[in-house]
């Protein structure tokens, strides 16, 4: 073999260019005629359009006794118009090669578009005519509600989906709408028909109170005269502002078992309220759950899952439930996760013990570098889509927060300190003042569980 034959050549290695500075994109605002605020943010290159509609149409205004009527709404929107039934609507959306998805939460009523950018004013006009004038045909509403009552078992029957539901019951006054499922109990579905669904859009759907986010690489759009002809059509008058229940909370430490015997797993979901965004210390409160459990290498999960085997994962988080102007809003902070039945006590021994580990020690400066790294480190990637863009922009509407919100967040995680993040973490979950569920095979492990002395432990049905 000759020389020329094994000769290869290398070439040099590529070397990595500077780093360009980012930050969450910055909409502009704007308020159309009939009274829709708009938000619409230019993203170069992003070909799909997302659109979020926010509605002023949260659970707390369903009527006593239809929970879940919201849910219905939200879900009919799409089954039929003035101009289409519900097959036609959905062959047109078809044809724009647009997505049409809609749920109810606390907040309100939220309705999500993803089309390509060629068909948005097509897509817009489908939206704004399910908007304007759904036909909620008594058919279209009594399909949907036998839907969500088949729905309702198989959820029950989901463990993580059970804890939730508990957890709600017990942090919560029963008069308070956060106390019982979003989507509506068997009862409350069962007693919603297409009246009871035009009577909540009536009184809660309107442009004047709504707000449309828009996503997208708008270059060649005349949003103006896209959103002159679609949802500016939309009309309806103005609305005083409702008045927001207080929220109220019992967090004292206690266990609650929901008995599912013969379970070869235990569900936990260990939980109380705090701040929503506007409190000051939701960065370093984000910061320090990130490092009890945010990922692999979390506390909670190098202790529970690598070195005692006992779950495949537990996360610590925060979620906001409600927010308000004021600061009056709440979220719920959990840890949740799952481990095998006979180990259900000696996990939860050592949870406790990680946490009171954290009070009397502290986080350390590596964890919390390592935590502002993932989270910073990774928002280019986490807002590369439009949808993802439009959703956090939608979420900030909700919250009744600024338009740099997201942006001036990754400031503040990347200033915060080891020991303001401890400071959140410890009182984010005080070992004395949360509300355990547990999910599983009450005669295994309720006897365990009694032992530890974390509270007063209570078994219900499954």
């Amino acid at each position: 073999m000759s020389d020329a034959a094994v000769t290869m050549e290398f070439h040099p290695q590529p070397k990595a260019g500077a780093a360009r500075p980012w930050a969450f994109p910055a909409p502009e605002r704007g308020t159309l005629d009939n009274g829709l605020t708009v938000l619409r943010c230019h993203r170069p290159g992003q070909q799909v359009v997302a659109v979020e509609i926010c509605l002023d149409a949260p659970l707390d205004a369903e009527p006593e006794g239809l929970d879940g009527v919201a849910t219905i709404m939200a879900r009919a929107l799409s089954e039929g118009t003035d101009k289409h039934t519900a097959e036609e609507f959905a062959a047109e959306l078809e044809r724009c090669g647009a997505t049409l998805d809609a749920h109810a939460d606390h907040p309100g009523v939220r309705v999500s578009l993803e089309v390509p950018v060629s068909r948005l004013p097509k897509a817009l006009g489908l939206l704004a005519e399910a908007l304007r004038a759904p036909a909620f045909a008594d058919n279209e509403v009594e399909r949907l509600v036998r839907n969500r009552l088949d729905e309702i078992p198989h959820e029950t029957a989901n463990p993580a989906r059970r804890a939730a539901k508990e957890l709600s019951k017990e942090l919560f006054p029963a008069s308070l709408r956060m106390s019982r499922p979003r989507q509506g109990t068997e009862e409350t579905v069962a007693r919603i028909d297409s009246a009871a669904v035009r009577a909540f859009y009536a009184a809660h759907v309107r442009p004047a109170t709504a707000t449309a986010v828009i996503v997208g690489d708008l270059t060649d759009v005349d949003l103006d005269a896209v959103l002159a002809d679609s949802l500016g059509t939309w009309k309806g008058d103005s609305a005083a502002p409702r008045p927001k229940p207080p929220i109220t909370a019992d967090d004292t430490g206690r266990v609650v078992i929901v008995d599912r015997p013969g379970a070869v797993q235990t569900q936990l979901l260990i939980g109380r309220i705090g701040p929503d965004r506007h409190d000051r210390v939701w960065p370093a409160q984000v910061l320090g759950a990130y490092c009890l459990g945010g990922t692999l290498t979390s506390r909670l999960d190098r202790v529970l899952r690598e070195e005692k085997g006992y779950t495949y994962g537990v996360r610590a988080f925060g979620q906001v439930l409600r927010s308000a102007p004021d600061g009056s809003g709440a979220s719920l902070l959990a840890i949740s996760g799952s481990v095998d039945t006979p180990n259900t006590g000696p996990a939860l021994d050592d949870l406790w013990k990680v946490l009171r580990t954290l009070a009397a020690e502290g986080l350390t400066d590596a964890e919390r570098d390592v935590a502002v790294q993932n989270l910073v480190g990774v928002a280019p990637l986490k807002f590369e889509t439009a949808a993802s863009v439009a959703g956090t922009l939608a979420d900030q509407v909700e919250q009744f927060l600024p338009d740099d919100y997201q942006a001036q967040l990754y400031v503040r995680l990347a200033e915060t300190g080891t020991v303001e993040a401890t400071a959140a973490a410890v009182s984010a979950f005080p070992v004395d003042r949360v509300v355990t569920v547990l999910v599983g095979d009450a005669s295994q492990i309720e006897e365990p569980v009694k032992a530890l002395g974390i509270g007063e432990v209570t078994v219900v049905t499954g």
